[in-house]
């Protein structure tokens, strides 16, 4: 309540919108990365998935909820950060196979949203998916800078058993053209 655009919602996202942000993610993605993950609603439903809990780096802003994920999930990888600031970091740079993210990027300055996107690509392998979910009725990554970051946005789904009522993009990079 005290910051409500740096979180995405008072209320932690539901069950339904866990499994579907993380529908596409299991055992064999190999290392997930999850900005902003809170109290940890999608960080359970990727465990659930098969994802291993080495696996997992997480990489939240907010002091209290980074240390309480560091008591959920002793063996992830906790970064207590900015998301913004990810592509500086040593995180197994071309090794992450999938980012999911809750962060409010309808709520994010373009220049912001690059770096996060830019940050997290740069970390990901070749066929590496950025997650994102939003409660606007389209992708909450403006057309263009998808263009100037080489990306596309497809929507995977949405679900009303949220609240508010929330929908899944899938990011990826474009394939290059013969």
């Amino acid at each position: 309540m005290q910051n409500p655009l740096g979180i995405a919602s008072v209320t932690p996202s539901s069950r339904s919108l866990a499994q579907l942000i993380t529908s596409e993610i299991d055992g064999h993605t190999g290392r997930v990365m999850e900005l902003g993950p809170g109290t940890g609603v999608f960080t359970r439903a990727l465990l659930e998935r098969g994802v291993s809990e080495t696996d997992l780096t997480l990489v939240e802003r907010e002091y209290g909820f980074a240390e309480m994920l560091k008591s959920r999930y002793p063996l992830a990888h906790i970064l207590n950060m900015d998301a913004a600031r990810v592509k500086s970091c040593a995180i197994d740079n071309g090794q992450i196979g999938a980012t999911v993210s809750g962060l409010p990027l309808l709520s994010m300055s373009p220049k912001l949203v690059i770096a996060i996107l830019d940050g997290s690509f740069s970390h990901m392998d070749r066929n590496g998916r950025f997650y994102q979910f939003t409660y606007g009725p389209k992708c909450p990554v403006r057309r263009e800078l998808l263009d100037r970051l080489g990306l596309r946005a497809v929507r995977i789904g949405g679900t009303l058993q949220n609240f508010p009522p929330a929908a899944v993009y899938r990011i990826s990079r474009r394939k290059p053209m013969n």
